[in-house]
């Protein structure tokens, strides 16, 4: 039963995101955007936080 409602869960946000892209590509552009600059903030604070430990921790 799990596994059909994952499959449905995967089906469904399919669906809607070939729906935002169809009815609203620039807005489907916005949230790539969004995405990637978010994805890029999480590297850039984790970098920042390895930089720092090699650093001895020190402020």
């Amino acid at each position: 039963m799990a596994v059909n409602a994952k499959k449905i869960a995967v089906f469904v946000l399919v669906v809607f995101a070939l729906y935002v892209i169809i009815t609203d590509p620039a807005k489907a552009a916005d949230y790539v955007q969004i995405g990637f600059e978010g994805i890029s903030n999480a590297a850039k604070a984790i970098g920042d936080f390895m930089t720092w430990i090699a650093d001895g921790a020190k402020n």
